[in-house]
């Protein structure tokens, strides 16, 4: 099976506002405060690389289901995806503050450097992105598109811009974009996937 651009165009920029206002966008952010930036990449991002895999997997499973319950499965999920972050939004910004104290206090506690940093990056990341929205949404992308390899690599390319954004100018970035606002973004762009999924399920596209 080819890839598809569209498809991959479509995961990239639905997974990327979702996982920007993200927890683990912040878990980033702060490791790269204490560690070397690159270092802390490459063990974000070969999680993000097993954790990806299994959500397409998982979505790619589920897709050998009778297609119809399937098509309407994932466009709740992208209901479900919507409404939790436009109904977190309001909190997203005191959350920013939370999260960035507890990982703060995880990397404060260790003195590592070289492959250490690497692999203390990849558990954090690994550990906290189980059952994370943007992992729930690959596999929906894979109901809904029927694609699992465009999925892939729309999904991993956005997690990994995410993570380099977060190690690069994480703050930079905060100081400009309010999490919040992303998070509405994000929800928007779930209400918009849900639309388009019953519309067609209904056949009106």
């Amino acid at each position: 099976m080819g890839i598809d651009l569209v498809t991959i165009a479509i995961v990239f920029a639905t997974i990327f506002v979702v996982e920007l206002p993200d927890k683990t966008f912040i878990a980033t952010l702060v490791m790269s405060t204490r560690f070397r930036p690159l270092l802390v990449w490459v063990g974000v991002v070969a999680a993000f690389f097993v954790q990806t895999l299994v959500a397409v997997a998982i979505g790619g499973v589920l897709n050998q289901l009778p297609k119809k319950p399937i098509e309407i499965f994932a466009a709740v999920l992208f209901l479900v995806g919507g409404i939790i972050l436009l109904r977190g939004a309001s909190k997203a910004d005191e959350e920013e503050a939370e999260v960035e104290e507890e990982f703060g206090a995880k990397s404060a506690a260790r003195q590592l450097a070289g492959w250490k940093v690497v692999t203390f990056s990849f558990t954090i990341l690994f550990l906290a992105e189980w059952g994370d929205l943007s992992q729930i949404l690959t596999a929906s992308m894979v109901l809904r598109f029927d694609d699992p390899l465009s999925v892939f690599i729309g999904a991993f390319l956005a997690l990994a811009a995410v993570s380099g954004l977060a190690a690069l100018l994480g703050r930079t970035l905060l100081q400009r974009i309010r999490l919040s606002t992303i998070r509405r973004v994000g929800g928007g762009v779930c209400l918009v996937l849900a639309t388009v999924s019953a519309l067609q399920i209904a056949g009106v596209l």
